[in-house]
């Protein structure tokens, strides 16, 4: 059974493998490995994590393409490869660790390339002569980069926004999803049908263990700034956070209180199964990616799903469309002697628009460049256009990266599990303290 992110025993896990992974300093920098010659005959080993059978069809797929338009380049394709195990061939090097590596884990990004794991990609894109800004949204570019340095580059993206039950607001009698979290609130109350202690419906589970209601991916709508100019945690002196919070704990108040949501979602089935609770009814609205349009669609819904940006504050109405933007990313392994081939095809996976379009028409995720997200090839869901332009949005953001990893994300959602359950309830002293505890983290990191 995975660890919980959000555990103790997650965190502690965090924490060292931040440790473990800034020793891989020492085991080699790009600087002089980009020596090959990349139309020379060779063969290049590429890490990814997607594991489910169409997925893993979907990569090979995009290699296949990849190999006939260089065909002196051969890819040995090896999938479902944890953040892990990256970390471990990294240290180890070898002739079985890999040239190019792709991860999930966009908060690892920090730790990939203050310790030199992955290769500097700026003399690549020089060379190239990419214009990063032109190709890419800012969001995408922030998460793949860590104080100036670029080890890695955007593969295909993810978009947070709202998933709602179109016959449940029919019978509520709400004509449009809501845009404000006034509104939300108001749909909210309005959707939940009591059932003794329980629940016949929930409107939503604004608990922080509601699948991907995260503080992170819910104060995005705030438009949040996590570390100040220093580097020192901000999340006491922005006010987005509290107004997240106090947003947050008041809907729990109007929904029955912490107590009686936990019990409800503890019969909540699981987040990556059939038996997901926007699945079965048991709540009307969702905040998730966009992978769950596809997989509700699969899963024969018995109703019209919706999907809409979510919400924003009422005094930043005008911002309504802006979401969470997260993804894939791939970089170079600095141990690797392949370095100019290995660029070839970060550059094809990452830059070129056939290349990209097909790969998230098959995977069913967001196009990361600019010019894919326009593409008329895309062929996906009419909903998933919400995406798209969530994906597009001058205002959406992303989490920062930090030389430890999501440690700090981790810290934040510690704070929230307290808060939300009333164990902490002096807001700013306990953003203040939990301020003070990343700063520790990420200094001990440094």
């Amino acid at each position: 059974m995975p660890v919980s992110p959000s555990s103790p025993v997650r965190r502690g896990l965090l924490l060292a493998s931040a440790a473990a992974l800034l020793l891989t300093a020492c085991t080699g920098q790009s600087g002089g490995r980009a020596t090959d010659d990349p139309k020379a005959e060779t063969t290049l080993t590429f890490w990814h994590g997607w594991s489910a059978p169409s997925e893993v069809k979907a990569v090979d797929a995009t290699i296949a393409r990849f190999e006939k338009d260089h065909p002196n380049i051969t890819v040995k394709v090896v999938p479902n490869i944890t953040d892990d195990k990256i970390q471990q061939a990294l240290r180890a090097g070898g002739s079985n660790s890999p040239d190019v590596v792709s991860s999930f884990t966009t908060d690892n990004v920090g730790k990939f390339c203050s310790s030199g794991a992955f290769a500097d990609l700026k003399p690549f894109v020089e060379k190239s002569r990419i214009d990063l800004e032109k190709t890419f949204a800012a969001p995408r570019l922030a998460y793949t980069q860590f104080e100036g340095k670029r080890c890695t580059l955007p593969l295909l993206g993810d978009a947070y926004g709202l998933y709602y039950n179109k016959d449940a607001f029919e019978a509520a009698g709400i004509a449009r999803p809501p845009r404000t979290w006034s509104e939300f609130d108001a749909a909210a109350v309005k959707l939940t049908k009591a059932e003794g202690d329980s629940y016949e419906q929930l409107g939503f589970m604004p608990v922080f263990h509601g699948y991907e209601s995260t503080p992170g991916h819910l104060v995005a709508q705030w438009s949040p700034t996590y570390f100040d100019a220093s580097g020192k945690s901000n999340i006491a002196k922005d006010p987005a956070f509290a107004a997240m919070f106090t947003w947050q704990k008041n809907l729990i108040a109007k929904l029955g209180g912490f107590a009686r949501l936990e019990k409800y979602r503890n019969t909540f089935g699981d987040e990556w199964g059939a038996k997901h609770p926007f699945h079965t009814g048991q709540v009307a609205m969702q905040l998730d990616g966009e992978w769950r349009l596809g997989m509700a669609t699969d899963a024969g819904l018995p109703f019209e799903i919706g999907v809409a940006p979510l919400p924003v504050p009422d005094d930043q109405a005008a911002d309504y469309g802006k979401g969470y933007l997260s993804g894939t990313i791939v970089g170079i392994a600095a141990t690797s002697k392949k370095q100019n081939a290995a660029w070839e095809l970060v550059k094809y996976l990452t830059t070129d628009t056939d290349a990209v379009v097909n790969f998230a028409n098959e995977l069913r995720n967001v196009p990361s460049t600019n010019e894919a997200l326009a593409s008329p090839a895309l062929k996906l869901d009419p909903r998933f256009k919400t995406f798209l332009d969530i994906a597009r949005h001058p205002r959406s953001n992303t989490t920062p990266a930090s030389v430890n990893g999501g440690v700090y994300q981790v810290t934040l959602q510690e704070f929230g599990y307290l808060y939300e359950a009333g164990k902490e309830t002096d807001l700013k002293g306990g953003l203040e303290r939990t301020a003070r505890q990343i700063d520790t983290d990420v200094e001990k990191a440094k």
